[in-house]
């Protein structure tokens, strides 16, 4: 048994600018995620840790880094998955194959109960 099936004569629409950053998603993935730790890495070369408040300094630095590695995956996430929702949303059309009829949707049911707020 198969979920859903395709409508007949359902139109898909033409695909745009998700499928290009969809594309484009593992390199920006890759770019953002190794500049920062470049930088933590400059960082670490260059520093020459005198006292403990430049220690402290550079692992304040360490958290920056991982905090914006982090930020840079999740909003790369969550551009994958809007990518993800309109390439489905311009795909074809399904129905399920036990479709339901909405008692409500053109005609009201002549029983309905009034809303009471």
């Amino acid at each position: 048994m198969s979920w859903l099936n395709k409508l007949p004569n359902s139109v898909r629409s033409a695909s745009g600018l998700e499928w290009k950053l969809w594309r484009k998603l593992p390199l920006i993935l890759l770019v953002g995620t190794a500049l920062p730790l470049a930088a933590a890495v400059a960082l670490h070369v260059t520093t020459d840790l005198q006292s403990a408040s430049d220690a402290r300094w550079l692992q304040t630095m360490d958290y920056v880094v991982a905090g914006v590695v982090i930020f840079h995956w999740s909003a790369v996430l969550t551009i994958a998955i809007g990518c993800v929702v309109v390439m489905l949303m311009k795909g074809p059309g399904y129905v399920a194959d036990d479709p339901m009829e909405v008692s409500h949707s053109d005609k009201p049911r002549a029983t309905a109960e009034p809303w009471e707020p």
